[in-house]
Order: structure tokens, then sequence, then C-alpha cells
């Protein structure tokens, strides 16, 4: 058989899969914004049996040849082609020692996990996850050691499928690097920085307004309307079932409208990372096979980067002042725009500031690598949470809402944290790179995204699937990542901001 009758065999058969997949993602999407509580575990249940068709194709004897024939000769395959079977044969190394029992055994305990962790979360009270959780660290080492090839420790093995090429000695060092820059400058602006009005900030504003202006954002931001669905969640978040079909989330408060600003900046950078990898890659089963840290570079992109600027907030402050209904009128954008960079030590990851933030990413960092490794127990985590709070930011954590059940990671992704902070240093690396091209904040000052999102599409978009994340940044800027943009980039913003002197 050629090698071209052999993919398009395997391709006949990921498209079966793939609409499998779409399924149980329609699923969870179902789940998490709008099944009621009652129906959380049966829903859970549903997904999980889907998931164990998907894991009889994924397993069975013709896909598996298939499969490997194809990565062993690529011979006649198009380079898109042949990154898609890499990509392909990776996970099904990951995965090929699973025994189907295990499979569902874990996906029944991760759908299960999230009802638990919502049910904490309301009761403030980690003891009623506390079980659920330990399954799921179980699960996640029982997994590593099924593998064939594994890093040094179940951690490092983790962090390694989130990002290729991660490990626990590559961020302990980009953590230090953050952590002896940001820590002096957050107490500098605590002991040192001017005062920033702020009593405006609270001022309630009717959900109605802020689903508007919401859908004002994502406009702005370049996003196709026709394949775009917005709803809210507890923990905000995008998903996609092809370019077609993209589902962002948010979540509304009434007297916390600017929350929402960042939430749907955020979602809607990764919507737009969806709706524009080019056509081939989705033909040829090649997308949305970037990294987390490469996602999140793109929506802590316009969330922070261009979102936070100052050009950005006076272009939008006339509709933002419209949909409000009044209530920003005697703001000037000066004022909003030093009011939403305020930056202190605070409680919750989400409305954090942009200074602040990768602390809160550290933290999480710190103690996943602890837990999964075995450092400490689940017992241990509210208490090594709340010290490392004290620690780092000088703040006491009041419960375990606002503590270490604030986050949905946790129901089932261990390792996935330091891609949030990885983002913010790739986007002002590339940040830098393309005001070479344009000027960046001209064309913000004046609303043209469209300008900032095509040449997204154009140079990381477009190779984001294909290459690692060395290739990727290399490809994109010229040098390999370097965390000193991100440092210089905060440290010049915010000494102005607060006029500090350096």
């Amino acid at each position: 058989m050629t090698n071209e009758k052999k993919r398009k065999q395997l391709f006949t058969l990921l498209d079966e899969i793939e609409a499998y997949e779409r399924c149980v993602g329609k699923m969870q999407f179902d789940m998490e914004c709008c099944a009621p509580e009652e129906g959380l575990e049966q829903a859970g249940e549903d997904m999980a049996i889907i998931g164990k068709q998907i894991f009889k194709l994924t397993h069975a004897k013709k896909y598996v040849t298939l499969l490997c024939e194809l990565y062993a000769d690529g011979e006649g395959l198009t380079p898109v082609q042949k990154k898609a079977v890499e990509h392909l044969y990776d996970g099904y190394a990951r995965e090929k020692n699973i025994p189907a029992k295990l499979a569902y055994e874990i996906d029944v305990a991760a759908n299960r996990a999230y009802a638990d962790w919502l049910r904490a979360k309301k009761a403030q009270d980690f003891s009623l996850y506390r079980d659920s959780l330990a399954a799921l660290i179980g699960y996640a080492g029982k997994l590593v050691s099924l593998r064939d090839e594994r890093k040094a420790t179940v951690y490092d093995t983790l962090l390694d499928d989130y990002e290729k090429g991660g490990s626990i000695a590559q961020l302990d060092a980009f953590f230090a690097s953050l952590k002896k820059r940001i820590l002096p400058l957050v107490q500098r602006i605590v002991a040192e920085g001017k005062p920033i009005r702020e009593d405006f900030m609270s001022r309630p504003v009717p959900i109605p307004r802020q689903e508007a202006f919401s859908r004002y954002l994502l406009e702005l931001e370049g996003l196709r309307k026709s394949a775009l669905v917005l709803m809210t969640t507890e923990h905000p978040f995008t998903d996609h079932y092809g370019p077609h079909d993209i589902r962002v989330t948010t979540h509304y408060y009434e007297e916390n409208f600017i929350s929402n600003i960042f939430s749907t900046l955020h979602e809607g950078g990764h919507a737009l990372f969806m709706q524009n990898e080019p056509a081939e890659l989705y033909e040829n089963h090649a997308a949305d096979n970037m990294t987390s840290a490469m996602h999140e570079c793109i929506s802590r992109f316009y969330e922070n980067i261009i979102g936070r600027s100052e050009e950005f907030l006076r272009f939008v402050s006339p509709k933002l002042r419209e949909l409000s209904g009044g209530v920003f009128d005697d703001v000037t954008d000066r004022e909003l725009y030093e009011a939403v960079n305020v930056a202190r030590p605070s409680l919750n990851r989400m409305n954090s500031d942009e200074l602040t933030y990768c602390i809160h990413i550290m933290i999480r960092y710190e103690l996943e690598k602890a837990f999964v490794n075995g450092g400490i127990t689940v017992d241990g985590i509210p208490a090594l949470w709340n010290a490392k709070y004290k620690e780092y930011l000088g703040v006491d954590v009041p419960n375990d809402e606002e503590g270490c059940l604030q986050d949905v990671h946790w129901t089932g992704m261990f390792g996935y944290f330091p891609s949030y902070a990885l983002g913010n240093a790739y986007g002002a690396q590339i940040l830098r790179t393309m005001q070479k091209d344009f000027d960046v904040f001209a064309a913000v000052a004046k609303g043209e995204l469209n300008r900032v999102a095509d040449w997204l599409t154009e140079h990381v978009f477009s190779i984001a699937s294909l290459t690692t994340p060395d290739e990727w940044i290399r490809a994109i800027t010229g040098e390999p990542l370097n965390v000193e943009y991100y440092l210089d980039y905060l440290e010049k913003k915010y000494t102005a901001l607060y006029e500090i002197c350096c």
C-alpha cells in the first residue's frame, strides 16, 4: 500500500475520532456553562462512555499500524502532513500502554472532580475536594509510570507534555529571575508609589450592559461573530470545535465591571488563535498543536500588553461610558488607565494585576512541584498555599475558596500553570519584534487592532502547530526566549505609572 493510501485511511479514521472528541468537548462546555448542578454527575458519566469509544478507535490495530508505519516512513507526505503524524504519534506513545479500564476510570474521576470542586468552592471547604484531588494526583503518577519514555520526575514529564522541552530546572531558573526583579518592585510600589484613584472601580453596572461591552471587545479584537458564541461560567475559558465554532466564556460581577473587560480580552485572544490557524492545518489534522504557553502568550498579550495600555483604554473609553450607562462619565482617560493598572498584593490570580500576576503563578508552580512529586501530601496543600501567599505577597488567606480552591485547573491539569508566566514573557518578546514592523500602539490608539491580528496571523499563528516552543520564538524574534524583555517592560511601565525613580 502506498503512503498516500495509508494517509487517506488514517485521516478517514481521524475524521471519526475527532467527531467523537468534538462531542465530548461540547458536553464539557455544556457541563461548565449551563448544566444544572444535579446533572453534573450524569454528564460526566456520559462523557466517559463516549471516551471509551475514542479509546477503542485510537488503540485499534488498524489505526496504530497506519500511524506507526507513516511515522517511520513519511515519504510522499507534505510537511504539514508529516507534522500531523508526528503529533499523533507523540500522543499515541504517551497513551499506548494505558489499559481501557484505567482510561475509563480516569475519565469518570476527572469529570466527578469538577463537580466536587464546585461544591467544595461554594462551601469554602477544601476537605470536600480532598479525595478527588488525591485520586487525580495518583492517576497522574500512574499514567506517567506506564510510559516507555519519561523524564526525571513525574512533574518534569507533565511539564514537557504542556511545553515541549519544559522542565523543573528550566522553570526554577525562569521563576528565580522573576522573583529577583518583581518582588522588590512590588515592595517599592507599596512603600513609595503615588496614590491612584480607584473609587469608581466598584460602581455597579447591570449585567446586560457588561455583556454588550464584551461583544464590542470581541469584535474589536477581530473575531468573526458568525463563528463565535459568548456565554458565562464559574471559571472563564475558551474552547473550539474547528475554526468555525469557537466558544468564549466570561464571568460577570455587577460591582466589578472592569474584571470582565480583561477576562473577555484574554479569552478573545485564545479565540483569535483558534480562528486564524491556516486552513491547511485543519484539513490535515495538524491544527491546535501549539503548546499551552504559545496559546497563553496571545491571550495575555491582548489582556495586558494591548488591553491595559493607555492607548487602548483611551480608544474604548467613549464606548465604555456609553454602554455602562454613564457610570464612568466623571472618570478621565488617564484615571481609567491608572486604575486598571493598580499593582498590589492580592489573593486572587484571575483579578490580580499585571505586575503581581506571575507571583500567583509561581506559588502554584511551587505547590504542584511539591504535591505531584510527593514532597507534600494533599492534606498539606491549603497550609502551604496560605504560607506562600503570606511569604511572597504578604496577604492572609481567609478561606479555601479564596485560597487553594480558586482555580479549576487542579480538576485534571497538573503542569499547566507555568504556561501563563511563560506566555507573558513570550508576549513581551514578540511585541519588541512587532514594533520593528509598525508602530503598534499608534495603531491601537486608532482602534486598528486588525493590524495586530494580521501580523500575528502571519508570523505567529501560521507556524505554532508546526514548531517546538524554541523553534517558534526563534522564528518569530530571531532569538530564544529571553525573560529580560518582559521584566524590562514591567519595570518601565510601573515605575512610570507610580512615579518611582529608577
